[in-house]
């Protein structure tokens, strides 16, 4: 290994969204720096070895174990709950088992983030798990915080992220600057946010996907009027944004294709957040309106409207600003 477990960072999750974000990980890292990557696609790991030559170390670990006992900050972007089960939990290959073993050998702190959207009870089980062995084995040097990102694809691609990050409060003046240092090679600096507790960067995320799926399908209902109507709807874009029903589906996303250049929709709706990821996040955020007593009306239907597209192959897999086509192609 060509650097300690101070000067060597994990990576683990090289989908759609980690991919890029380990890649401008790696450029801000330096050269004293080792990153390790890990990842079930064969494929994606040998492209981002391939793509990382001439850059810092990269080397490659098979599981959470390893990445943990190897390093002493371990980044997870995982596509849901089960994942994250078995990468963080699982007794053989997980990451509190990694630093139970790092521990054996040479003790020192150890920082473990998720920057997935995952559900509030996964995040807080793994809470719990790391914060039981770090008090029960680690002496209390093992921190997990919880970081989703908003931004998409695109985002990440530009390094342009917003983070929104729980942190044990006992702990937060002294880990939160530390969680800073490397998402800010990942996002805005001046967008990474400190949420709360643990859990808070999560809640903080499914509310703000909540409004976002809800906004997609009002935007493309707005819009596909004014198509229907034979308006210039890059003027009405234009009008609309300089009004108060600007949001950052007409501003950032607009889901007409042509009206934005390098948006999804103007290729089809590819390279976006998937329908069926905005579907579910916005279940996730109906399931917390719940637990927590929240009334809600625009969500069942939202959620019906955004089924209905999924069952036609036509949109599936394709952005969730999808549903304007949708819509559009559908009779009354």
């Amino acid at each position: 290994m060509a650097s300690s477990p101070t000067n060597t960072v994990a990576f683990i999750g090289l989908g759609v969204m980690g991919y890029p974000m380990a890649k401008n990980l790696l450029s801000g890292l330096g050269p004293e720096k080792t990153l390790l990557i890990c990842d079930v696609s064969t494929n994606a790991i040998a492209r981002f070895v391939k793509e990382a030559q001439g850059q810092a170390t990269v080397e490659v670990v098979d599981n959470g174990f390893e990445a943990t006992k190897l390093a002493d900050t371990v980044i997870t972007m995982l596509p849901g709950s089960d994942a994250v089960k078995s990468v963080y939990l699982d007794p053989e290959t997980g990451i509190l088992a990694g630093a139970v073993a790092a521990n054996a050998g040479s003790p020192s702190p150890k920082l473990i983030m998720e920057c997935g959207t995952i559900e509030t009870d996964t995040i807080l089980a793994v809470a719990k798990a790391s914060q039981d062995i770090s008090a029960s084995k680690l002496e209390g040097t093992l921190t997990f915080v919880d970081a989703p990102v908003s931004g998409g694809p695109m985002g990440a691609e530009a390094g342009t992220l917003t983070f929104m990050v729980g942190c044990p409060p006992t702990v937060s003046d002294v880990v939160f600057p530390v969680v800073k240092s490397y998402l800010k090679h990942m996002g805005k600096e001046k967008e990474i946010f400190l949420c709360g507790g643990v859990g808070a960067g999560t809640a903080f995320k499914v509310i703000n996907n909540y409004l976002s799926a809800i906004t997609s399908l009002a935007a493309s209902e707005a819009l596909n009027i004014g198509t229907k109507a034979g308006l210039d709807v890059k003027l009405l874009t234009d009008v609309i944004n300089a009004s108060g029903g600007q949001c950052w589906v007409t501003s950032k996303s607009n889901p007409v294709p042509g009206v934005q250049d390098n948006v999804p929709s103007s290729r089809d709706y590819s390279g976006g957040f998937r329908i069926e990821l905005c579907a579910k996040v916005l279940g996730m955020g109906s399931k917390l309106a719940k637990s927590v007593g929240a009334r809600t009306i625009l969500d069942g239907p939202t959620l019906e409207a955004f089924h209905e597209a999924m069952a036609d192959e036509r949109y599936q897999g394709k952005d969730a600003r999808v549903v304007y086509k949708w819509l559009n192609e559908s009779g009354r």
